[in-house]
């Protein structure tokens, strides 16, 4: 096995076979990014509180109630007819690394150091963990059955942007909203935060990112529109701004296997890239694959529930937790039919269980890629698409031969008699009638405008037949409206323009909004000077722009405004973490500019009137917040600076090191440009805690010729140069070549490393031998 390492820390993994591909791939996996593998290790195996104490006990609580526990062979071949074998050669090639850390301890990252910790051994098990997933959407049913107790179903149905029809949001007894509390849902959170390491549990951080500021970006566009002739793809997915980062560029080469792109590093494989003949890319697809289950206990009983009239037992699994400073905590994990019992109200003889399709075989997230990797044709992708189903995604594809296409992928319960959206009844009348077929989901090929958007927005295409498996909650169109926007304005695009679009900075709501300031009177000569600024500005949500910052903060103030005209007083501080969010940062953006465009009468009785109050006092707050935050001097309120919108990437261990730590672990900050509606997608906060840190442009016509970028690098070891070399790339909206054939990955390669794997995973002997 070769391994060339190209200055851009990409590595490209030449093998002789598929066992030693991805031997290579665990083991390069391991020597690059060990300490995330060791959390994410430790996260699957419910094995957190052994380095953390107590305080992460029920975080492994929650990592065991939802730990697959079926046919681990049946699982691993779902996503490859070869999966097992797959599967078992990365995690050898990861325990090979480990065991090299274990005989040369100097090697350790220094957070293992720091914390006094060595990695421990990977299985197959841990790769098809779920714990890492984009699941949904039990917390939403729990947010929406608080706000429908405290608003009612008109009010909550008035301030959600349910799309796709008037869901039911009916109460079926035994479900009763008066006993429904976070606290159902804490093992299930618990299991699924990010592993954050404090001094104590109540040490400060950056708030967590807003589900407006979360998203993904893809699209295709045939050759009738590139100078070449030839189709490209172009994909840039939307998650938290980490470091180490999400996404891990990786370049397989073996007989059968000539794929580059990105992929989890603790997954073997790449889920967002191409092979020689096309590219795919992914967004989120709305999607239902939870729902929250109430039943009635026996009094007499506590593990019994009623099932169709019966009293059924719930399977009990004892379990032993090892806690550091504690003896092993003892536990009991309770499962009704529906899956695993997430709380229990034994004062009101009630259980609360999760039924999740995350929970079925082929389940594990992005590992069906393994099939996409080898796709030639259309057809042979959309196949391998169909043992893709978590998380439900847009899967985009462009081949050299000249075809685009989209189909949706994910499992999708079908419910015949509900919405999905409130927690039902377990007691047998509320079942799932098996599972949408895959290729039921929408799907686009060779569309005649030539291209196709996918921004998590509504897909469903008029007349959608199989409405019992909808979803309703989705993203607010705006980033799809402008990417579109600009691929229909001409033709012979080139890669530098798919760049261009990825980073575009154009915020469509600016554009409705501030027509409607224009004829607002402002009394305060301050805010009308702030407003003569940006009313000539163009909805360019650059880092320079001092328009920008003025219109991002008046945004802030009038979607708080919002809140107080169409909530109930009572109600606000109740909706900061439900449908609301704090100061409106769940509301849909779609929904907030509908009020105003055409106001109603809880604007008041001349809602002309109020609505235009209203944008004049959250105006004037706007003006007063940013001259406390930046200074009276209007010309220094420029959007993106570190006083204001910014990027800083913290590190898991930044709150509990010494300054001069920190500095060698975050990364940043930087000013940004962009909103959390403009295709950039950096968020309407202060700090960038999500968005595309993973990008991708290919080039059907010629492979070397595709660009990407990975932030803040490819390394998560701080001592290495790959650790944030990449960050200040990033920031400028520069790109840096994915060179795919072997000749140009040779004049670029920094490193070369020949593996010779022994016929068992305890080592590997390793030569490396410097340049190209």
């Amino acid at each position: 096995m070769e391994i060339l390492r190209d200055r851009w820390g990409i590595a490209h993994i030449y093998a002789r076979n598929e066992h030693d591909l991805f031997f290579a791939q665990g083991y390069n996996s391991a020597r690059d990014r060990l300490f995330q593998l060791e959390l994410w290790r430790r996260s699957a195996t419910g094995t957190m509180a052994e380095i953390l104490g107590p305080r992460a006990l029920k975080r492994d609580v929650g990592a065991r109630l939802h730990m697959f526990r079926g046919d681990l062979k049946a699982e691993l071949d779902w996503y490859h007819p070869r999966g097992e074998a797959i599967v078992d050669a990365f995690v050898a090639g990861i325990n090979a690394y480990v065991a090299e850390v274990e005989r040369a301890p100097a090697k350790l990252p220094l957070e293992f150091r720091r914390l006094g910790i060595r990695p421990g051994r990977w299985t197959s098990a841990v790769v098809v963990s779920r714990h890492n997933g984009l699941l949904a959407n039990v917390q939403q049913e729990l947010a929406i059955a608080q706000a429908v107790r405290i608003l009612g179903v008109d009010k909550v149905k008035d301030l959600a942007h349910f799309q796709g029809g008037d869901p039911d949001l009916t109460v079926v007894p035994p479900v009763d909203l008066s006993f429904i509390s976070p606290e159902i849902l804490e093992l299930y959170r618990a299991f699924r935060e990010p592993v954050v390491f404090t001094r104590d549990d109540l040490a400060a951080r950056d708030d967590p990112p807003r589900p407006q500021d979360i998203g993904s970006n893809n699209w295709v566009v045939s050759g009738a529109l590139t100078r070449s002739g030839k189709p490209m793809m172009a994909n840039d997915p939307h998650r938290t701004q980490a470091v180490p980062s999400l996404r891990y560029w990786v370049h397989l080469v073996a007989p059968g296997w000539n794929v580059i792109g990105g992929g989890e590093p603790m997954l073997p494989g790449v889920s967002i890239g191409h092979n020689e003949r096309g590219a795919w890319g992914l967004t989120i697809f709305g999607s239902d694959s939870e729902d929250l289950y109430v039943y009635e206990t026996n009094s007499t009983d506590a593990s019994q529930y009623r099932y169709r009239g019966a009293w059924e037992d719930m399977r009990v699994v004892e379990d032993r937790i090892p806690v550091k400073g504690r003896e092993p905590a003892r536990v009991e994990l309770k499962y009704t039919r529906h899956g695993p019992v997430l709380f229990e109200d034994r004062a009101h003889h009630r259980a609360y269980a999760l039924r999740a399709a995350w929970m079925e075989i082929g389940a594990a997230p992005y590992l069906a890629s393994l099939r996409m990797g080898q796709a030639a044709s259309w057809d042979e992708f959309r196949e391998a698409c169909t043992y893709s189903r978590i998380p439900s995604e847009n899967m985009v594809w462009a081949d050299v031969d000249g075809t685009i296409a989209y189909q949706a992928a994910g499992i999708a319960p079908r419910r015949p008699n509900w919405s999905g959206l409130l927690p039902v009844p377990g007691d047998g009348r509320y079942e799932w009638n098996g599972y949408l077929p895959m290729k039921d989901l929408p799907h686009v090929v060779n569309p005649p405008a030539g291209f196709l958007v996918t921004a998590n927005h509504y897909l469903y295409p008029e007349g959608y037949p199989h409405k019992d498996a909808m979803h309703y909650v989705w993203a607010d169109p705006f980033r799809a409206m402008r990417i579109a926007e600009v691929l229909s304005s001409g033709r012979g695009y080139g890669v530098a323009d798919m760049i261009r679009l990825q980073n575009d900075d154009v915020s469509i709501p600016a554009r409705t909004l501030l027509p409607l300031l224009r004829e607002v009177d402002l009394q305060d000569p301050r805010a009308r000077q702030a407003r003569d600024l940006l009313l000539g500005w163009d909805a360019v949500a650059g880092k320079d722009s001092v328009p920008a910052g003025i219109y991002e903060m008046w945004l802030r103030r009038l979607r708080a405004g919002i809140v107080n005209v169409r909530v109930p007083r009572g109600a606000r501080g109740a909706l900061d973490t439900l449908l609301v969010g704090r100061d409106g940062g769940e509301l849909s953006m779609k929904r907030v500019i509908e009020w105003l465009q055409a106001p109603d009468r809880e604007f008041g009785a001349d809602p002309i009137a109020g609505r235009n109050a209203l944008l004049a006092r959250s105006f004037i707050e706007a003006v007063a917040g940013l001259s406390r935050k930046l200074g009276p001097d209007m010309t220094k309120w420029q959007w993106g600076q570190n006083r204001y919108h910014h990027a800083l990437i913290r590190h898991p261990l930044s709150a509990v090191v010494d300054a001069a730590t920190r500095a060698r672990l975050d990364v940043g900050p930087v000013p940004r440009s962009g909103d959390a509606f403009s295709p950039s997608t950096t968020g309407g906060g202060d700090n960038q805690t999500s968005g595309g840190s993973f990008k991708i442009v290919a080039d059907t016509g010629n492979w070397d010729a595709s660009l990407g970028v990975n932030n803040p690098g490819q390394s998560g070891n701080p001592d290495r140069r790959h650790y944030r070399d990449l960050f200040q790339i990033w920031a400028r909206g520069d790109y840096f070549p994915l060179y795919y054939s072997r000749g140009k990955v040779a004049s670029v390669a920094e490193e070369r490393v020949i593996l010779r794997p022994r016929r068992r995973a305890s080592g590997a002997s390793r030569l490396t031998i410097p340049g190209p």
